[in-house]
C-alpha cells in the first residue's frame, strides 16, 4: 500500500499501516486510534497489540483506498469505522442468528451484519412471545438476503443452531457464521472471521487469547466465565483458549464431518461440544481475539440449569462413549 500525496492532510486523523515493518509495538486501547491497513494479517497484528478491532479500516480492495479515508476522517473518535461497502469474500456466507425475545436488537442487528459483511443472514426464531419471529419474517419479506427459520417451540440455543446447519447445507452456503442477537458480538468482527476462514475450517471469536477481552463485566462474571474455559481446557485440552466462545465461523465441508444430529447438549454447552467434535476429527482450528461486551438490550437466556448442563457435559465428552464419527 503506497501513501499517495492525498493521504497527507488526513495522516493526523489515523494511523497508516502499509506493511508489518510499520507496526507499532505495542498500542494503548484506551486512545481509540484509527488505523488503514491493507491486509487483514495486519489488521490482525493490530488487534493482538491492542487495537480496537472496530477502528480498523481494511482497504484492500482497489480502488476504495480514498473512500476509506473519508470514513476514518469523517468518523467520531469512538465510532466503529463504517467500510465503504460491505466486505465480500469469495463464498457464499451466511449468519445464523438465534432469536427469542430479540425484538429490541433484531432490526439494528440484521442491518449492522448487513452493512459490515457482504452475507447472507438467516435468523431462527423459537415463537418468541414478544413478536420477534413476525418482525423477522418482515425483514425477510423485504430483503432478499435475510431468511427466517421458525421453530415452534423454545428448544434451545444448541438446536436452534442445528437448525440453522441444515438449512444453509441443503443451500450450498460455504462459510456459516454462528452470532448472537445482542450486540454481545460486534458485526464488524465478521469480516475478520471470514478473512481468518481461508486457512481455518472453524474460526473462534475469543476473548482469551492476546488481543481479545471482556468489556462491561461485573467480576463474578468474569470469574464464572474463566473458571468454566479452565474447567473444559483441563478435561478437553489447551488447545482451545475460549472454548464457550459463541461467536463462530465454520467451513461447510466440516459442518459435513460432524453428527449434527447426535449433539447431546442444548444450551451454551453446545458450543464446548461442537469444539470438542470439530478437534477429534481434525478440524484446523484458529482463534481470533474479539473484545465481548455485555447485552445491549434485553435479557440475558443464562441460567443455573444452562450452567450444570456444561459442569456434567464436559467429562463425559473426555471419557463417555465415541463422540465423533
Amino acid at each position: 500500500m503506497q501513501l499517495g500525496p492525498q493521504w497527507e492532510a488526513s495522516l493526523a486523523k489515523f494511523r497508516a499501516v502499509p506493511n508489518r515493518e510499520a507496526l507499532p509495538e505495542r498500542i494503548d486501547r484506551a486512545a481509540h486510534e484509527a488505523w488503514l491497513v491493507p491486509s487483514y494479517e495486519l489488521a490482525e497484528a493490530l488487534v493482538a497489540r491492542g487495537a480496537e478491532s472496530s477502528r480498523i479500516a481494511v482497504a484492500r480492495e482497489a480502488g476504495l483506498e480514498q473512500a476509506w479515508i473519508d470514513a476514518l476522517v469523517t468518523s467520531g473518535p469512538t465510532d466503529p469505522i463504517l467500510p465503504p461497502r460491505p466486505q465480500s469474500f469469495p463464498w457464499r456466507c451466511l449468519v445464523v442468528i438465534p432469536t427469542y425475545n430479540e425484538g429490541e436488537n433484531l432490526l439494528d442487528m440484521v442491518g449492522a451484519v448487513r452493512r459490515f459483511c457482504a452475507v447472507d443472514v438467516l435468523i431462527v426464531d423459537d415463537n418468541s412471545p414478544d413478536g420477534t419471529g413476525k418482525l423477522a419474517q418482515r425483514l425477510a419479506d423485504a430483503n432478499d438476503d435475510v431468511h427466517v427459520l421458525h421453530r415452534e417451540e423454545k428448544c434451545g440455543l444448541g438446536p436452534a443452531y442445528v437448525a440453522g446447519f441444515h438449512w444453509a447445507l441443503e443451500r450450498g452456503f460455504e462459510r456459516i457464521f454462528e452470532m448472537d442477537c445482542d450486540f454481545s458480538h460486534a458485526p464488524w468482527d465478521l469480516p475478520r472471521l471470514a478473512a481468518a476462514s481461508a486457512d481455518a475450517e472453524l474460526v473462534i471469536g475469543s476473548r482469551y487469547v492476546r488481543g481479545g477481552a471482556t468489556l462491561g463485566w461485573t467480576l463474578p462474571r468474569r470469574i464464572l466465565s474463566r473458571g468454566a474455559n479452565a474447567y473444559a481446557r483441563g478435561f478437553l485440552g489447551r488447545r482451545i483458549h475460549d472454548w464457550t466462545a459463541g461467536f463462530r465461523c465454520f467451513h461447510a465441508d466440516l459442518l459435513r464431518r460432524l453428527p449434527l444430529d447426535e449433539l447431546s447438549s442444548s444450551g451454551y454447552s453446545f458450543q464446548i461440544e461442537m469444539a470438542y467434535r470439530s478437534q477429534l476429527c481434525g478440524a484446523r482450528i484458529r482463534e481470533i481475539p474479539i473484545g465481548f461486551v455485555d447485552r445491549n438490550e434485553g435479557k440475558s437466556k443464562m441460567s443455573r440449569a444452562i450452567a450444570l448442563e456444561a459442569v456434567r457435559l464436559v467429562p463425559r465428552l473426555r471419557f463417555g462413549n465415541k463422540v465423533a464419527r
